[in-house]
């Protein structure tokens, strides 16, 4: 027999879901809207100031992204963190890779991104097309995410646009992380349609997972790359890695034999230099732009020039698993009927440069990602955790500030109060002025 406090809990269940529901649509009617006015109010600073128009743009994202975080984590559906520590790549250049099950995956992974420092301001999402027709669309164009059309018909083209995007807007932005679902859609989708390829193909068949699509990853890892990859063809000019500098830093030398050293060092240069030149090569600071890390990232010179920051220095992947192999959605975040639970999180990271450049070695190597996924995947709905011999930290539930929630809404609240006070005194101007006009006339 049911006890009182879960018969109270199911009366209040349903009230609660409609406030929930009235709210999130409320939510999104103030919130939208405001980093939307507030963008089109700074356009001039984007035209004085391009960075710094983007650097706000990035905080405002950041704070929208927020109050998604805010629909789930009241709701009760934590977040569990474990595998490998991902704190090296929260400052760098990172391409997050992740299964696809359901509308939920986003905004869970806004959840965790949300509480990870300086990770949401400085994204790029990688989404479908499609999406650029909701509410959040005209926010992922402002902030210049990338939406990737489905189809055979459209591959070619749509991995063409992506390196251009790569170039003309992720990489002058600054921009750090970029998440990418290599499945192409959700799980209940594509599964069959995975079965049938892998089967073709003599390829593992797969029932957690689905065959990963590779066209896209090979696109970024093409244009900002690790230069330190394996498979990939010796440049003319040296690449000067971190592990060399590295390696010089700790040999014990006599001071006669540093000279004598950092002389022969500076010949090399000099005579490497020479040889660009000659071959009209250009590789100084002013030379290479930061819009192309293709074009500079070879050059023994990039190190120097401080642009191999430009290049991709680690792979993210992240196995989502849900209780029960029953994946959360985006309605059931909204209006929070299903009883409270956890999503599991595992990490691998990986350095860029361990990752293969060519494309029959790299898709090798995301086929190996989701072979694993499928094995983890397993045992966790079978024991309800994942193996925890190959975590490197032990689970944590992410924590979410409510505090800084509440703060968050205040600021929309606030700025939607002046935008609409803005709103009503230029159309009170403007029927001032147009009495003044047919007055006169």
């Amino acid at each position: 027999m049911p006890s009182s406090r879960g018969i109270i809990s199911e009366v209040f269940k349903y009230p609660r879901a409609l406030f929930r529901t009235v709210f999130v649509i409320v939510n999104n009617i103030y919130c939208v809207p405001t980093y939307l006015i507030w963008m089109f109010l700074l356009l001039p600073l984007k035209k004085i100031h391009e960075t710094c128009y983007y650097r706000i743009e990035g905080v405002l994202f950041h704070w929208l992204l927020a109050n998604v975080t805010m629909w789930s984590s009241t709701a009760g559906y934590d977040l569990v963190e474990m595998g490998d520590d991902i704190t090296p790549a929260l400052d760098q250049r990172t391409l997050v890779i992740a299964n696809h099950q359901s509308t939920s995956d986003v905004p869970l992974l806004m959840a965790l991104f949300n509480a990870k420092n300086g990770v949401l301001p400085n994204i790029m999402w990688i989404m479908d097309r499609m999406f650029k027709y909701t509410n959040f669309g005209a926010v992922s164009l402002i902030h210049q995410d990338f939406f990737i059309a489905s189809g055979k018909s459209n591959r070619d083209q749509s991995l063409q646009e992506l390196k251009k995007h790569l170039k003309k807007s992720y990489i002058p932005r600054k921009r750090k992380w970029i998440v990418l679902f290599p499945e192409g859609g959700f799980l209940r989708k594509r599964k069959e349609v995975s079965q049938r390829f892998a089967e073709k193909n003599n390829l593992p068949v797969l029932n957690n997972v689905t065959v990963p699509r590779v066209g896209a990853m090979s696109a970024i890892v093409d244009v900002i790359g690790s230069p330190e990859s394996p498979c990939r063809t010796s440049p003319s000019i040296p690449v000067a890695t971190v592990t060399d500098e590295y390696n010089r830093a700790t040999v014990k030398t006599s001071p006669e034999e540093q000279v004598l050293l950092e002389h022969t060092q500076l010949d090399q240069e000099m005579e490497q230099l020479q040889i660009a030149n000659n071959r009209n090569t250009l590789v100084s600071g002013q030379a290479i732009g930061a819009e192309d890390c293709d074009s500079f990232k070879d050059s023994h010179f990039s190190k120097l020039n401080g642009k191999l920051n430009d290049c991709l220095e680690y792979i993210l992947d992240v196995t989502i698993g849900y209780p029960n192999g029953k994946p959360l959605d985006l309605p059931t975040i909204v209006h929070g009927m299903r009883n409270p639970c956890q999503t599991y999180l595992f990490y691998r990271l990986y350095r860029s440069a361990d990752v293969p450049r060519d494309s029959e070695s790299l898709t090798q190597w995301l086929y190996e990602r989701f072979y694993e996924k499928e094995k983890m995947l397993e045992e966790f709905y079978r024991t309800g955790a994942f193996p925890s011999n190959n975590s490197v930290t032990l689970p944590a539930v992410v924590q979410q500030d409510l505090l800084r929630f509440l703060l968050i809404h205040l600021f929309f609240i606030t700025s939607t109060y002046v935008h609409y006070q803005l709103i009503l005194m230029l159309i009170n101007y403007s029927n001032v002025m147009y009495v003044y006009l047919l007055s006169n006339s």
